[in-house]
């Protein structure tokens, strides 16, 4: 569940999207229908970014995959996906935003077929990865489409039936998916995109017309190729060096990749014309502190959460069904108080709500590292999703029109599209990193428990060869039912151990986020030129003053 509903800046993207010239004129009978194709399209990737990690338990089972390959096929899509989002965008403007669309579209289900169709779990990351490429195409086109075919007296209302459709979609993704994984099997999880696509391509093709932005500034190839090596080789070192040890030449050639990839990727970024990310945009106060946020929330959020499902199923038993349910209280919250959010920069600034906000989605991080193995959802995990629920509501919309704010109209499309690819590179990160430490305090855990327990040498060392698979770990055949039973919650002990580690960083993540609102945000909404001068920002080949 490292995705939960919208990300930050998706209403903005289609508000502020690009001027459609070029374009043919949507006829209004057309219109619903690009609203639908754009809904059912966008429904994919939210359904994807959630169900999957409801079914990653099942999938570990069957496949015989280790954890930390488990978490490459997540962290395959959502590397691609934050990485070429940007660049995605751009591909609609010069190439027609009809066609990318649906290229996006045809590519997202036939990676989904193929992640079906996966006989062990390195094909499935393979095609989770070419899942990610199609997101990339289609994520940013779903929302062009509105932005083009809507006139903005109409974009309104387009904006609230597209918002009102993702947030039924978020609630209802992950317990559709728990119900797949329970009833039939984990393949149903990506088959269900392979209907829903045809009928995106239908309405694309019926109904849909062309356009484009002649004025597109060129192609940023290189800082797509750049942007996916740092985070590629920065999140293989990661995920690898559990199994492989950080000495391993693998896991430092990577970790050196990625960091001279992101050095390259700053550099390249600086003195391109129309690059994917304008850098100028950071020195704006208010856009630097609202990103800096993003990143620190979004890295809790996402890692955090990547853990949730698992920690559900494996070590407290629940089905995939009611781990899919187990975060409906915070999408009810974040759907029901979303517009009261959004008049809060209105009332006391961006300042308060982005320090309070993520300040109780801190304290809701601490609350879950209270329960232990067998405690009950109501009295141990809701008041925790809750919590964290309302800080997300109070931080989300006043984050959103904090970037919006900060850079003026004319930049707001290209602003809030950063914002969104920074909190999706947060979570492909922040996965990478809490991997190592719930790999660390498990092992560490389970070797105490283990010797507590009294567990003979053979056992220790068949666990010892399982400790890959963590709370997925298979137990030695042949033992009486109490030994057995002792093992189990031995495991179960060990996630839940390693859960807590990685829920204290979460809220020490949010506590640093909401320090970083109030050192860098502004207490009221400042107009672009505010501060300490005007910053000149290339964009679409045109060098623009924010």
């Amino acid at each position: 569940m490292t995705q939960i509903g919208k990300l930050p800046g998706d209403d903005t993207a289609i508000r502020h999207g690009c001027a459609p010239g070029g374009s043919t004129p949507c006829p209004p009978a057309s219109r619903p229908w690009v609203l639908a194709a754009a809904i059912v399209g966008s429904s994919m990737a939210f359904i994807d970014g959630t169900v999957v990690n409801v079914a990653l338990p099942a999938i570990q089972r069957d496949l015989q995959a280790t954890a930390f390959q488990a978490q490459w096929v997540v962290e395959s899509y959502a590397l691609l996906l934050a990485a070429l989002l940007l660049v995605g965008g751009a591909l609609g403007d010069h190439f027609g935003r009809r066609r990318i669309f649906a290229i996006g579209v045809g590519l997202f289900a036939l990676a989904s077929a193929a992640c079906a169709a996966a006989g062990d779990v390195h094909q499935l990351i393979a095609a989770r990865a070419l899942q990610g490429v199609g997101g990339a195409l289609l994520v940013p086109g779903s929302l062009a489409l509105i932005s083009a075919s809507f006139p903005e007296k109409e974009r309104g209302r387009a904006i609230g039936t597209w918002s009102g459709f993702s947030g039924i979609t978020a609630a209802i993704g992950p317990v559709l998916g728990g119900f797949l994984v329970d009833r039939f099997s984990w393949t149903w999880a990506f088959l269900i995109n392979v209907p829903m696509a045809a009928v995106v391509l239908l309405l694309v093709w019926r109904h849909v017309p062309e356009s484009r932005n002649p004025k597109a500034g060129a192609l940023d190839g290189w800082g797509a190729l750049l942007a996916t090596m740092a985070l590629g080789g920065i999140v293989y070192a990661f995920i690898e060096a559990p199994t492989q040890r950080w000495t391993s030449p693998y896991v430092l050639a990577a970790l050196v990749l990625g960091v001279m990839a992101t050095v390259a990727f700053i550099v390249v970024e600086g003195r391109l014309r129309s690059p994917m990310l304008p850098l100028g945009l950071f020195k704006v106060a208010n856009f630097g502190g609202a990103n800096l946020l993003t990143l620190l929330l979004y890295a809790a959020l996402g890692g955090g959460l990547y853990f949730f499902p698992l920690n559900m199923i494996q070590a407290q038993g629940y089905s995939a069904t009611v781990a899919g349910a187990a975060l409906l209280p915070f999408i009810l919250i974040m759907f029901a108080l979303s517009r009261w959010a959004g008049q809060l920069v209105d009332r006391f600034g961006p300042r308060v709500p982005l320090v309070i906000g993520p300040a109780i989605a801190a304290a809701g991080f601490a609350l879950f590292t209270v329960p232990g193995v067998g405690a009950s959802y109501w009295t141990g995990f809701f008041p925790a999703v809750v919590v964290l629920g309302l800080g997300m509501t109070v931080t989300v919309a006043p984050l959103t029109t904090t970037v919006m704010n900060a850079v003026g109209p004319d930049l707001a499309g290209v602003a809030s599209g950063v914002n969104n690819a920074v909190s999706r590179a947060a979570s492909v990160l922040a996965i990478a990193v809490f991997g190592v430490v719930m790999a660390w305090v498990f092992d560490s855990a389970m070797a105490d428990r283990l010797h507590a327990i009294g567990a003979s040498p053979d056992v220790t060392t068949f666990l010892q060869g399982e400790r890959a698979k963590l709370a997925g770990a298979a137990l030695p055949a042949g033992l009486d039912a109490a030994t057995t039973a002792a093992l189990k919650r031995a495991v179960a002990d060990a996630f839940v151990s390693g859960f807590r580690w990685v829920m204290w960083l979460c809220a020490a993540l949010a506590l640093l986020s909401a320090a970083s609102a109030w050192w860098m945000i502004g207490g009221r909404a400042a107009p672009a030129d505010a501060g300490s001068g005007k910053v000149s920002a290339a964009v679409d080949g045109k060098v623009l003053d924010v």
